[in-house]
């Protein structure tokens, strides 16, 4: 194992770079399923690296539709393995539920899906809080707009040192389990000291987390070991991102964000890997813009066009259940996203969408006070003032749902991809035209 760290460290030009990551290059919801999916097929192992059950990928296979939430996207493929890794904070619950889910639809996680023995319990009280936390937000206006998972108040005890690891949970050590309900107890009592003694019932929750040790048992693994064994098994590794590059704790529109990091970084620290193992990655952009939850919104188009984006691009959110705002695409934020993610390949997704327009617009630069910024700005209330330059396209005004090889795509349409190339740097490499799986268009 040592040799082959140390090998690849130092010739960062050999052929070890096994790993290829996918990663949301918007506000989320960019169809970064299907394109996980699609690289699936040649790939021996799938990665979450950070998020929860607030992530929302949709696959359509053989008309039937998987509907991912916690679990990598890559046990569509009965050859792949899977893994959750350290990064991300896991609802049991939930995590059974989606297991059930996806094993009544054929198929077979046991033996297939592990999990890092270092994630973090997401707890039912974590959720309760989650809802008073924005109910208290509400109060004074300014509610995030979670998806009320626990997903926030699960990092927040991660990074308060009070938090519950997996290995917490199954340790088989004299003394573990009383520890265990020790943590559990004291971690509760906080929360009531926080928001007043709410309904709770902690001796149930305790009983219900007994049984869940032993299920959770088989899925338990140190995954450290485990993934760099993958990689010097030359295992071609795929790292699927959840939610977004604009919705990142550092770099995303705060505080309307998640609460972990969503680019390249929190790759590296959701599965203990190193740099130099990353081979592509493949940042995922739909063709125009959608955000779930409050927010500035620049391109955002409260209108009939807003209104056609989100009924034709059927824009419901699939954790949420909420209508997506909707707007033109964004360049000055692929571009900012870019900077921070590296991409080597963009995969533009739901360009069918798009069908129907006379008319195409695309934003390429903000101003404010009349000078034009030279990045998305930091502050939200800078980014709540700007007026956005944009570029406008002939639309393509045909059906491109039947559409099999790129070149086959109207002028019109390949003009717009070609700028945006151009303007971004990064070359597409897929583009989604449809929702099925075959919908895909590789660009050669």
């Amino acid at each position: 194992m040592r040799s082959f760290i140390i090998e690849y460290l130092r010739d960062p030009s050999n052929n070890f770079k096994m790993a290829s990551v996918v990663l949301g290059s918007q506000w989320g919801d960019e169809g970064k399923g299907k394109l996980v999916d699609i690289l699936c097929e040649d790939i021996d192992l799938c990665c979450r690296c950070q998020g929860g059950n607030n992530a929302g990928h949709t696959i359509v296979v053989n008309g039937k539709k998987f509907a991912f939430h916690m679990l990598p996207s890559g046990l569509v493929n009965p050859k792949c393995q899977n893994l959750i890794g350290s990064g991300v904070v896991v609802h049991l619950p939930s995590f059974f539920a989606e297991v059930k889910d996806m094993e009544d639809k054929g198929l077979t996680c046991k033996g297939r899906l592990f999990i890092s023995s270092r994630a973090q319990l997401v707890f039912d009280l974590h959720q309760r809080v989650d809802k008073l936390r924005e109910a208290e937000l509400s109060g004074n206006k300014k509610s995030i707009g979670t998806t009320g998972k626990g997903i926030g108040p699960a990092y927040s005890t991660k990074v308060s040192r009070s938090g519950i690891r997996l290995h917490h949970l199954v340790c088989d050590e004299p003394g573990a389990w009383d520890d265990f309900v020790a943590r559990f107890t004291r971690l509760v009592k906080t929360r009531f000291k926080r928001y007043g003694k709410f309904d709770y019932d902690i001796e149930g929750e305790i009983e219900r987390y007994k049984k869940y040790r032993e299920l959770i048992r088989p899925y338990v693994i140190d995954s450290v070991p485990y993934m760099h064994k993958a990689l010097a098994q030359k295992k071609r590794v795929l790292i699927e991102g959840a939610n977004a590059l604009m919705l990142d704790i550092d770099f995303g529109t705060y505080p309307y964000v998640t609460s972990s990091n969503t680019g390249i970084g929190g790759v590296l620290t959701g599965l203990g890997i190193p740099p130099q193992v990353i081979r592509n990655i493949y940042g995922v952009v739909k063709a125009y813009t959608t955000r779930v939850g409050a927010g500035p919104f620049p391109t955002e188009q409260l209108n009939d066009l807003g209104d056609k984006l989100q009924q034709i691009g059927h824009e419901v959110g699939v954790t949420t259940g909420r209508k997506r705002r909707c707007g033109w695409l964004d360049l000055v934020v692929l571009k900012y996203s870019t900077w921070i993610n590296g991409y080597t390949y963009l995969n533009l997704t739901k360009l069918d969408v798009l069908d129907s327009f006379k008319e195409i617009k695309a934003a390429v630069g903000y101003k404010y006070k009349g000078e034009l910024l030279e990045s998305f700005p930091e502050d939200l209330r800078v980014l709540g003032k700007v007026d956005v330059v944009y570029k406008t396209f002939p639309g393509w005004e045909e059906d491109i749902t039947n559409v099999k090889k790129y070149e086959d795509l109207p002028e019109k349409a390949k003009t717009y991809l070609k700028f945006i190339e151009d303007f971004v740097g990064v070359p597409i490499r897929y583009v989604g035209t449809g929702p099925s799986r075959d919908s895909m268009l590789e660009k050669q």
